[in-house]
């Protein structure tokens, strides 16, 4: 690990962070594909227990609704990460720790129906205490099946 630059040791703990130390991510298997300052992607896989609709094989709204905050929380927490270029690492982590989401708003557009989903979001602007994002969902086939905003607190 000691090869890694900077930047690739802050992706990889980040990643970690959110895909493996939060429980609920862990339970949800979210995991992290892309990660910049300008989206992230995260991605999901259907199983039977994420279900909401048995007859129709759809993900509950609930999953969906998961997938968009973490998603818009990376992105804010990305947002804020550009401002700290240059910053030590353990300093750069830290500022995880102030994250909170204020508000999400989910509007579902298609049935939660795929093998997997993935959530792609960025900031449409990140101040000094609020960052808003926005997140859209889509499926295996591309069909775009919920999107959103939301607000977190990045002080």
């Amino acid at each position: 690990m000691n090869d890694l630059t900077e930047d690739e040791k802050f992706v990889s703990a980040v990643n970690e962070i959110f895909c493996e130390k939060i429980p609920f991510n862990r339970i949800l298997g979210l995991r992290v594909e892309s990660i910049s300052f300008e989206a992230v992607k995260i991605s999901i896989r259907m199983r039977d227990d994420l279900m909401g609709h048995y007859t129709r094989g759809m993900l509950h709204g609930g999953v969906i609704s998961s997938l968009i905050d973490v998603a818009g929380g990376l992105s804010a927490f990305m947002g804020v990460q550009q401002r700290m270029r240059g910053d030590s690492l353990d300093a750069r982590i830290e500022r995880l720790g102030r994250l909170s989401t204020v508000d999400v708003r989910v509007d579902f557009l298609r049935p939660g129906t795929g093998k997997w989903f993935v959530a792609t979001a960025w900031a449409l602007r990140t101040g000094k205490k609020i960052a808003v994002t926005r997140i859209e969902v889509e499926n295996d086939r591309n069909d775009l099946i919920a999107v959103g905003t939301g607000s977190y607190v990045v002080s």
